[in-house]
């Protein structure tokens, strides 16, 4: 079976709060530029291969797309590109959005959110998205502290009509506990990939038990973090992909998948061929002794 030939629901499906995605989505983070993601003074990527990319998305099944209102380049803004893609946009799509950092035309980032600055981001992702509300927000969080005064100033939100779900992003289970006793959670997106901490790993199960839904970022760079996926696949990662005939990203992402029914995964490319791998790897099935092997990376790793 080729990739162009498996759609994201082969992943299966799972909800966020009452609206049902399947398990692979899409990240617009690096729909906007080549090279580094959210680097001041990249190049800019192509408007209409961006938007070939996203239209191709929702074709192959993709009905969960990522993005934020400081995924922007100079001359390319995610939001926007989603718009002019796939407005009006199907009923099925559930586009999820982030708050709480912000980046000033420069794309230098500038002081987190107050409380009272959030309906503004929510607002302008209402603008640039073309939405009457927002699918979902998640607030992201840098550090330890207290998220309560924020993440109530987007529940008013919420209970207002702007945005129909809340989810975290960047947290700790502290700050999961505390943002539950002022709203419903619907997601969490975290950093998780091939070789998580047992802390990672134990956030994740924490989360399936309540039904939430964990949405990792850097699932396939790994540490490459922004940079992407590069040099860093163990040499079992690459002993699987190889058996398979597969891409150690998508060993990476079906790895991923394995880890729970709860789980989502939102690859971002701005290359229609890598779009369809991602969306294929939702169909690889590992087997038990490939498990083990993957899971042994995170047993051994700092």
């Amino acid at each position: 079976m080729t990739p162009q030939t498996i759609t994201a629901s082969a992943a299966g499906t799972w909800t966020l709060g009452d609206r049902t995605v399947n398990r692979i989505g899409f990240g617009a983070m690096r729909l906007t530029q080549h090279g580094e993601a959210l680097t001041p003074g990249a190049v800019p990527r192509d408007r209409d291969g961006a938007i070939e990319v996203l239209r191709r998305a929702v074709d192959l099944g993709v009905n969960h797309i990522d993005t934020a209102a400081f995924y922007f380049s100079p001359l390319r803004s995610a939001n926007e590109l989603i718009n002019r893609a796939l407005a009006p946009y199907p009923d099925d799509l559930v586009i999820a959005t982030k708050v709480g950092p912000g980046r000033d035309p420069s794309g230098e980032w500038q002081t987190h959110a107050t409380p009272g600055q959030l309906r503004g981001q929510v607002e302008e992702n209402l603008r640039q998205l073309g939405r009457d509300h927002l699918d979902v927000v998640n607030l992201r969080i840098v550090g330890t502290g207290s998220l309560a005064e924020r993440f109530g100033a987007l529940a008013e939100l919420r209970d207002a009509g702007l945005v129909r779900h809340l989810g975290l992003s960047n947290i700790q289970p502290h700050h999961l506990a505390e943002a539950q006793a002022i709203a419903p959670v619907v997601c969490v997106q975290n950093m998780y990939g091939v070789g998580a901490s047992p802390e990672q790993e134990e956030f994740l199960r924490l989360c399936g038990e309540q039904g939430i839904a964990y949405v990792p970022f850097y699932a396939i760079a790994g540490e490459g973090r922004t940079a992407g996926a590069g040099s860093g696949d163990s040499d079992q990662v690459r002993a699987v992909a190889r058996a398979r005939g597969v891409s150690t990203a998508q060993v990476r992402l079906a790895w991923t998948l394995h880890r729970g029914p709860h789980v989502l995964a939102i690859p971002g490319t701005g290359d229609p061929g890598h779009l369809a791998e991602n969306v294929a790897a939702g169909a690889l099935r590992l087997s038990p002794d490939e498990l083990a092997v993957l899971d042994s990376l995170r047993r051994t790793a700092a």
